[in-house]
């Protein structure tokens, strides 16, 4: 892997530190948080909705052919 130009890795950076502050201030007003993992998102805190409904509820959709 190539090593980031300056201007590059100040960006990378200020995303980290804003994704990081994001994360923070959700966590403190006790809001969930979506992310990815294992190939599909995830709901994360204790106000997250049930994604077992949500996963009963997307099967019952019609599929548009």
């Amino acid at each position: 892997m190539n090593p980031l130009t300056p201007d590059t890795q100040e960006m990378l950076d200020s995303l980290r530190a804003t994704v990081a502050e994001t994360l923070d201030r959700k966590r403190r007003l006790g809001h969930y948080v979506v992310i990815w993992q294992d190939d599909k998102p995830l709901l994360v805190g204790e106000d997250a909705p049930d994604q077992a409904d949500d996963q009963a509820h997307d099967e019952q959709l019609p599929v548009s052919r």
